[in-house]
């Protein structure tokens, strides 16, 4: 089970994830939106969405030191592995918070405001269910490092940059507490589940607004028209 989950699993669901939005830009251009249902409800939404998305900004980078920069690049540019887990698990822990409190209130928002839950899908809801599982299991596991004797820089972050070197070290991952080992496996099933939900606006960008021409509105003057109806068919302008 450790071979398929640690080393087929993750290439099936980075297949899934590229093949899937390339399939989906194709084909469902229409679709590839947040559909935004801020006209229905925007007071949690103010509150909640800046909550969520600034926090999982800093899970993401947080991420990306953790898992992506070995602990010889740290080190040889004078961060010790001390400091390193006090900025880890400090800066983590806040974005971590920030994200679940976000997530949370719009959650809730999306379950008790009629037309946002009526504007819910299934697929949503699932994906929903999957990405709150993986946010809470990396908050438990950045409480659990002030406790724990296990440093995931010389397990899991050694087996996920194998995945892109095509040299998993799958005992890497057998050797991990079991949290690491399901948030790692989740994660990766988020990564396959990405190109059919609505999570894929994060490669969108309105690049098109820099391009596009003036739109150009010309309001009416209700004050020279009067209370009058205007009448059928053309209508006699100045003297």
């Amino acid at each position: 089970m450790s071979e398929f989950f640690f080393v087929v699993f993750p290439y099936i669901c980075v297949t899934v994830f590229v093949v899937g939005h390339v399939w989906r830009y194709r084909y469902d251009k229409f679709g590839w939106t947040t559909r935004s249902s801020q006209l229905y409800e925007n007071r949690l939404l103010r509150i909640g969405s800046p909550m969520f998305h600034f926090g999982i900004l800093f899970v993401f980078l947080g991420h990306v030191m953790g898992l992506g920069v070995p602990e010889s690049w740290t080190s040889a540019v004078g961060l010790s592995e001390h400091w390193y887990h006090v900025l880890a698990i400090s800066i983590g822990a806040v974005a971590g918070f920030s994200t679940i409190v976000g997530m949370v209130i719009l959650i809730y928002r999306r379950r008790t405001v009629g037309p946002v839950f009526s504007a819910t899908t299934r697929m949503d809801k699932f994906m929903y269910a999957v990405l709150a599982s993986v946010i809470v299991l990396g908050l438990v596991n950045t409480a659990g490092q002030v406790v724990a004797d296990y440093n995931y820089r010389e397990g899991v972050s050694v087996w996920f940059r194998g995945i892109w070197r095509g040299a998993l070290y799958p005992q890497l991952m057998e050797e991990a507490p079991l949290s690491f080992q399901v948030h790692g496996v989740l994660a990766m099933f988020l990564f396959a589940l990405w190109p059919f939900t609505r999570l894929v606006h994060v490669f969108s960008a309105p690049l098109g607004y820099l391009t596009r021409p003036y739109i150009v509105y010309r309001s009416r003057d209700d004050a020279e028209l009067g209370s009058h109806r205007p009448r059928r068919g053309w209508e006699r302008i100045g003297s």
